[in-house]
């Protein structure tokens, strides 16, 4: 028998995978070509030739021992300097090897986090619509996660109803810039006022909020976007970050985690995030992968491919009657659907062999989400069932 918790989080199983593995299926029946899958942000941008290299020369010139040996659980020392100097370079900060832990990807490195900071019943706070995988993440050590009532017309942080929302059991709040699933960049105006809220409350509670910044498609902007980087802004922030998206390396699982100096109970922290990613099972992250994406750090994916793809589904679906703000980072589409019941929505769009993720699955009802991480000829494809979807709720104005 496998526990009550488990038996809960199978039956609440990723709507997203769920999605997935339903249209991986429908391929089988009519032909991949026919199946417009628009539901998993799985990178299909190759990764970078260099990144391919780097693997090779890792292979060639690292003894084979140590590469492929335990290490320190934080990681291999010269990886996490050369990422600390990478960013104190782009970003005019001042880390060292110290604040750095390698990570088994973003998901491994908000677990290691949390599993470092939670108490049972400490609360987490999340601003709607936020990655479902959260609920999970902070619901494996027992915290409380905190929805923040989205803003629909822009999908920047509702901060009136932050402050309204944190208590003393508040110990963190997660923001994800580029956003997923909405594709929104959360402005430096943004940042500066989520700061002074938590400082605020920091000081009216007298105990410590951490910011925990997860940031998988920092690098993926479009027309000049900029992402701030929020340890400038606020002292207790922690960021996650991932090589899935930026060098299309989802499954390599390889990520890092920035822990501060400027952290209460800095020491501490940083210290029980490294027992944590042992004692969690990931012991270290993959050596092999440590040291080859070290070797990387100013490269990244062709964001351009995203943009056009980009380009052609918003202005489709616009065209098409669809109301949607244009993302301005990731590889998301978050679209009002056009029925209260957007599972309604996403069950009528399978008639037309489209695959859409609902927003509840991001705590944000009445929305779907679309994946444009596919090929610019799987678009087009898919025009003619969009526009048929359309007409069932539009008319012949579509």
């Amino acid at each position: 028998m496998i526990s009550d918790k488990m038996t809960a989080m199978v039956k609440n199983s990723s709507a997203i995978r769920a999605m997935f593995e339903e249209g991986t299926k429908m391929a089988d029946q009519y032909g991949a070509e026919n199946v417009y899958d628009f539901s998993l942000g799985n990178p299909n941008v190759a990764t970078p030739e260099e990144v391919n290299r780097a693997f090779v020369e890792t292979l060639q010139q690292e003894d084979p021992v140590r590469l492929h040996g335990y290490m320190n659980n934080a990681g291999f020392e010269e990886v996490r300097e050369a990422i600390a100097q990478s960013l104190n370079k782009r970003f005019a900060t001042d880390f060292s090897q110290r604040n750095i832990l390698m990570t088994v990807g973003a998901a491994g490195g908000l677990n290691v986090i949390l599993k470092t900071l939670l108490n049972p019943g400490d609360e987490v706070i999340v601003f709607s619509p936020y990655f479902g995988e959260y609920r999970s993440y902070v619901d494996n050590f027992d915290g409380k996660l905190v929805e923040i009532s989205p803003n629909t017309e822009t999908f920047q942080p509702n901060l009136k109803e932050l402050k309204e929302k944190i208590t003393i059991r508040t110990k963190a709040v997660i923001v994800n810039t580029p956003n997923n699933p909405t594709g929104v960049v959360y402005s430096e105006e943004t940042i500066r006022a989520l700061a002074a809220a938590l400082n605020e409350k920091q000081e009216e509670l007298g105990t410590a909020i951490y910011l925990i910044s997860d940031e998988p498609y920092r690098e993926l902007v479009y027309d000049g976007a900029e992402v701030p980087y929020l340890t400038k802004y606020y002292d207790n922030t922690i960021v996650g970050y991932s090589f899935s998206k930026s060098l299309s390396l989802p499954g390599e699982r390889i990520g890092y985690l920035v822990m501060p100096d400027s952290l209460t109970d800095a020491d501490n922290i940083i210290s029980a995030a490294g027992v944590a990613n042992r004692i969690l099972g990931f012991v270290n992250a993959p050596g092999l992968q440590q040291l080859a994406v070290a070797k990387c750090l100013d490269s990244k994916s062709d964001v351009e491919y995203y943009n056009r793809n980009r380009k052609l589904l918003y202005d489709t679906l616009k065209q098409l009657g669809f109301s949607c703000i244009k993302p301005e980072g990731a590889f998301y589409l978050f679209v009002k659907s056009p029925i209260e019941d957007e599972k309604a929505f996403c069950a009528k769009a399978k008639e037309y062999r489209l695959l859409l993720v609902p927003g509840s699955s991001f705590g944000c009802p009445g929305f779907v989400r679309l994946a444009y991480c596919v090929t610019y000829e799987t678009i087009q494809r898919s025009i003619p069932a969009f526009t048929k979807l359309a007409e069932n709720y539009f008319g012949g104005n579509s």
